[in-house]
C-alpha cells in the first residue's frame, strides 16, 4: 500500500487483479481502467495464478526516470 501526491491512470492490460482503494477491494480486469486520486492509499494485487499486467499513467510530477 501507499500513496504519493499525484493522481493517476492504469490500464489493465492483461489478467484480473484487485485495487484496493478506500479500504476496500474492487475488481480489475483486463480491458478496465482506475483513476486513483492523489493522496490517497491505493495497492494493486494479483488474485489469480495467471498473468496480470498493467499500464501506469502518470502525470510529470509523477514520473520517475
Amino acid at each position: 500500500k501507499h500513496s504519493h501526491p499525484w493522481p493517476h491512470i492504469n490500464f489493465m492490460v492483461e489478467g484480473r487483479g484487485e485495487l484496493l482503494m478506500d479500504g476496500t477491494y474492487q475488481a480489475v480486469n483486463a480491458g478496465s481502467y482506475a483513476f486513483v486520486p492523489g493522496n490517497m492509499e491505493h495497492q494493486f494485487r494479483n488474485n489469480s495464478h495467471h498473468v496480470f499486467k498493467f499500464i501506469c499513467i502518470v502525470p510529470k510530477e509523477g514520473h520517475k526516470v
